[in-house]
């Protein structure tokens, strides 16, 4: 993963509506959490949210214990000013999350849309899993996303790696079931279109 400077510049000198990444509603990742069937009390983490809208959506829609992580400052500035007095519904931590100490069986839903391809290494993406093995609840849900087979292979200009759904499923087998996954053609503010790759997966309860 690259450094907080690099994220906080992308976040402070760009509109979040020109980020290849930008979504005006994060519509698979809304389904997909409906999908899970967990209260609106139900704790949620979305890592690497930056300034994505969905951490409003889900607000909106009446959940009640969410928690938004991000490296990056200025994005996390970003979504708070975004959702003003309701910013205060959330729970914000500033960190890199292949380093971060989050406790153990603290959420019931972990979601990731495009943070985990950033992870070009053996290590970083050993810490990742070994955090998301320890911070879900047992039975609790996992939904990440990262670019398909034939996605892009740079994002920011920075390198991705891409994954199918049986490799993406692979890094989380030991410890999860995986229930569903599904492809997205994203459609960037620039005219482009980034393929995707959903897994939706549910943490053996033993």
């Amino acid at each position: 993963m690259q450094s907080k400077e690099h994220w906080d510049h992308v976040y402070s000198t760009r509109p979040i509506e020109a980020v290849s990444w930008f979504q005006e509603h994060a519509g698979v990742s809304l389904r997909l959490l409906r999908d899970t069937g967990v209260p609106c009390s139900a704790a949620i983490i979305d890592v690497g949210s930056g300034a994505s809208t969905l951490v409003g959506d889900l607000l909106d829609q009446g959940y009640s214990a969410l928690t938004v992580l991000d490296l990056s400052a200025a994005a996390l500035a970003t979504a708070k000013a975004r959702l003003g007095p309701k910013a205060n519904r959330v729970h914000w931590i500033e960190a890199n999350i292949t380093t971060a100490s989050l406790p153990p069986h603290a959420y019931d839903v972990w979601h990731d849309r495009a943070v985990f391809h950033f992870l070009t290494s053996q290590d970083e993406r050993t810490a990742y899993v070994e955090t998301v093995f320890r911070s879900v609840k047992p039975g609790g849900h996992l939904i990440v996303a990262t670019f398909a087979e034939d996605g892009p292979t740079q994002c920011s200009g920075l390198p991705v790696m891409r994954y199918s759904a049986d490799a993406l499923y692979a890094q989380f087998s030991s410890a999860f079931t995986l229930l569903k996954h599904e492809r997205e053609k994203h459609d960037t503010p620039s005219g482009a279109v980034q393929t995707f790759v959903y897994c939706y997966c549910r943490k053996i309860a033993s």
